[in-house]
């Protein structure tokens, strides 16, 4: 139970490489909400990249938990929500750009109706562009096709094919979704404690990916919403710190996505539903492949 001297908010950042990104991303959250204290802890999972020295020197308000190895993504989180107390908690990216107003409405969504548990901004990139992957469906295999063939590019605005993304849908809109993105999960704690007594929010079994559609496939499951609250943004520099590695990140996504399906949509362990999504992905990351590289050879060709 919260009292007065409970922090509004906790807000958990894992690192990894991201000493270039991490100042912004602190300088951009309040110290305080309403009144309340906003806490924030940073796990490490790079160490020696400069970020325990920013933390110290800039942000010595911020509590930094260095593993010594890098945990996943998961696994980190867990060990940061261990480290705190806050009446909401916030799972960030430390290549976001926070703002006061966004925190404030979606903790006010929170409160306005309990059953919600997850909800996301708007997520927007540099360029103003936004983030498709701030709101998902829980995707078909027709969806995933849909996506990784570009016919979900091709007609953004038609729902048979813009199921992945839901494209088709205002992006100012509030609603429900089947899943947001990782890079910012606002939840109340009732609920992860109810999901998760032993404090293990996050599924240790993904190191990286897929982990935040395994979890709000969970959260759905035991009965919450998860709620797209596109009238407020945050920023999502998206990528800063892996830009040269984009190729095999999308790769890894595909797999950690198949891992998410076998988990959820095969619990007795059958041959033939462990086939068919091992062979719709495996489809989907080629087709993928094949059309990042015709897109590359396209960009090079002469006018």
């Amino acid at each position: 139970m919260s009292t007065p001297n409970t922090p509004l908010l906790s807000v958990i950042i894992v690192a990894y490489r991201s000493a270039g990104e991490i100042a912004g991303c602190l300088a951009s959250l309040p110290r305080r909400l309403e009144g309340r204290d906003v806490e924030v802890v940073v796990v490490d999972n790079g160490p020696g990249d400069g970020t325990a020295e920013i933390l110290r020197t800039q942000f010595p308000w911020v509590t930094g938990v260095v593993p010594g190895t890098n945990l996943g993504f998961g696994r980190a989180n867990n060990l940061g929500y261990a480290q705190t107390r806050g009446e909401f908690v916030l799972f960030l990216n430390p290549d976001t750009v926070s703002n006061e107003a966004a925190l404030a409405h979606c903790l006010g969504r929170l409160r306005a109706d309990d059953r919600i548990g997850l909800v996301s901004p708007r997520l927007v990139l540099a360029d103003g562009t936004m983030d498709l992957a701030c709101r998902r469906s829980i995707p078909t295999l027709w969806d995933g096709f849909c996506r990784a063939s570009g016919l979900a590019a091709a007609f953004p605005r038609t729902a048979w094919f813009a199921g992945y993304n839901l494209t088709h849908l205002p992006p100012d809109g509030t609603y429900e979704v089947g899943a947001i993105n990782g890079a910012c999960l606002l939840a109340p704690r009732r609920m992860l404690a109810a999901l998760a007594p032993d404090g293990r929010v996050f599924d240790e079994n993904f190191f990286m990916y897929g982990d935040d559609l395994d979890l709000c496939l969970r959260v759905a499951r035991a009965g919450w919403k998860i709620v797209y609250d596109g009238r407020v943004t945050l920023i999502h520099l998206k990528g800063v710190s892996v830009a040269q590695e984009r190729a095999a990140m999308a790769q890894a996504i595909f797999d950690a996505n198949r891992d998410v399906y076998l988990k959820h949509f095969n619990p007795r362990g059958s041959a033939l539903v462990r086939w068919k999504y091992t062979a719709a992905f495996g489809a989907w990351k080629t087709v993928a492949r094949w059309r990042a590289a015709w897109r590359g050879h396209r960009q090079v060709r002469p006018l």
